[in-house]
Formats: C-alpha cells, structure tokens, sequence
C-alpha cells in the first residue's frame, strides 16, 4: 500500500483551532479535493467529526480505540494495520496531528501546503524531519487579504541515504530504538 499524508501548515507550525483551519484559502481546498478525490482518507475521529458531512467520491477510513464508535460514512478501524488493510491501493493521510505522529513513518509521500504566515491555533505540527527530500513547489502570492502560500511535494529519502553507508540509526553510538506506535493507535481522534 502507498501511503500519502497531506496538510496545511502555518509558518509556525499550527494546522488547527478549534477542529477546524484557522485560514480559508480556496486554492488549497481546491488541491486537497484533486489529491484525495476517488482515493480512501485515514483520518482520526475528530478529525471526521470536523467535516460537516463525509466528503464525496473518498472513502473515510477512522481510526479511533473507541469499539462502539460509528459514524455514516466511517469506515471504523481500531489498528494501524486494520486502518492500512483497508485503505487497499494509495491512501491519504489526512489527520489529525496524533495521526500524523503515528503514521507519517509509513508514508512515501507528503503533500504540503505550506501557509507563509504564523496563525492562532490549538494543534501543531512539527517541522517535517531531515529525510524528506523537497521534489516540488509551487509558491502562490498573497491576494485577496490571503496569505502567500507554496504547495510542496516532499517525498522520503531511501533508508540507505538517510543513515549512511552501512550504518543503520538504530546501531549509531547513543541511539536508542524508536518507541512502538501502536499502542496509541488512533489517539482518540
């Protein structure tokens, strides 16, 4: 499975306020529609809940450790395996920032829209780490009291470029291996 994540970040990192985007830039819409249309979405539950009714032509794949939670239009999933099985071919990660923490690992790709100006906001995202090489951009000026924003395509570097010839991180003097996700799968969202 291909594995994609795709989200908008303000220059100081928020992507959130109150369950929803603190901007309203209809460019970005208009791409985050082009790149998830007929595709299945992994999302968290309160990121569902922001949508005021499930968006057309995708399917919502909700990954939440509540067992009695459903929803129309969810497609419930208690696992990131059970999330990934189900998201078949290429999937959008959508969100929210616990679901990003927990599957950005797996994705190949990430589609960013990077928003040139800070924001208030409740939920934030950390700055993408050194192995997502930048393999595209489009910068868009500010109109209309918008902010100026870049549409980025980041994708991973090979394993075999990030740690080096020969030495894997987690064999690196002082590293220690990374904590185990699942255990917080879902993360109530």
């Amino acid at each position: 499975m291909a594995l994609f994540a795709i989200y908008a970040r303000a220059a100081n990192g928020v992507i959130g306020r109150d369950g929803a985007l603190p901007w309203h830039i209809p460019a970005d819409l208009k791409r985050f529609k082009a790149l998830t249309m007929g595709k299945p979405m992994i999302m968290g539950r309160k990121t569902f809940d922001s949508f005021p009714k499930p968006l057309p032509g995708r399917r919502h794949i909700v990954l939440t450790r509540d067992q009695g939670w459903k929803a129309e239009g969810a497609e419930v999933a208690h696992s990131v395996e059970e999330a990934l099985a189900r998201g078949g071919g290429e999937a959008a990660l959508i969100g929210g920032a616990e679901l990003f923490r927990l599957m950005l690992p797996l994705c190949e790709r990430v589609e960013l829209t990077e928003i040139h100006a800070d924001f208030a906001g409740d939920t934030i995202m950390p700055a993408l780490w050194p192995e997502w090489r930048e393999v595209a951009r489009d910068e868009h000026p500010a109109t209309d009291g918008r902010p100026a924003f870049a549409f980025v395509t980041l994708e991973k570097l090979p394993s075999r470029l990030r740690e080096g010839p020969g030495v894997r991180q987690s064999e690196m003097p002082g590293s220690s291996p990374p904590p185990d996700p699942l255990p917080q799968a879902g993360g109530g969202e």
